[in-house]
């Protein structure tokens, strides 16, 4: 059964993300994955997927550092996205059920082209009424409403502060870089 955590986090992680779409070619998994990223990162982006047994797979090597995944279409959560090293230490942390991240320095993870979640304040819900995500890219620190000054509703234009007060907090930025 899939523990929906986060979002990005079952496209980059989960079993259940890989298998709804495994019929299809890795060359439709790599353009979805890319459409995830502004040209400049995906260009030279390495692009993952997992097979049936969880296994991860390289569809496409890379040389920058970001790693993308091509998501479920459809799948409320299994969104495609792009991840710098830090952000995939976020997210592994958060697949690990660690307590809070461990990265040392700022992610970032694309998702331009859109997506959806179960929740804006709650990392863990996996049901419920969904958000709907625009475009936007995040930065994988936390983030405190309080000395940023900055929202934490779920919001389709601007930035705001997506699961504040929790250590999993971070910055959404609705809009391409």
């Amino acid at each position: 059964m899939r523990r929906c955590w986060q979002g990005f986090i079952l496209a980059a992680i989960t079993v259940q993300g890989s298998l709804a779409h495994g019929g299809e070619t890795a060359q439709a998994k790599i353009r979805r994955a890319l459409s995830a990223a502004p040209p400049e990162i995906a260009k030279a982006a390495k692009v993952m997927d997992m097979d049936a047994q969880g296994k991860m797979t390289v569809l496409r090597e890379g040389t920058n550092g970001f790693t993308c995944f091509p998501g479920t279409p459809g799948v409320i959560g299994d969104v495609a996205m792009c991840a710098d090293p830090p952000a995939m230490q976020w997210l592994s942390d958060a697949m690990s059920h660690k307590p809070q991240p461990t990265n040392t320095q700022p992610g970032v993870i694309y998702m331009l082209a859109g997506g959806t979640d179960w929740s804006a304040t709650d990392p863990n819900a996996t049901s419920g009424t969904p958000i709907k995500e625009p475009p936007h890219w995040m930065i994988m620190w936390p983030f405190d409403s309080k000395t940023s000054g900055l929202p934490t509703t779920a919001k389709q234009t601007g930035t705001w502060i997506m699961y504040a007060g929790t250590p999993w907090a971070h910055l959404m930025i609705n809009q391409h870089p």
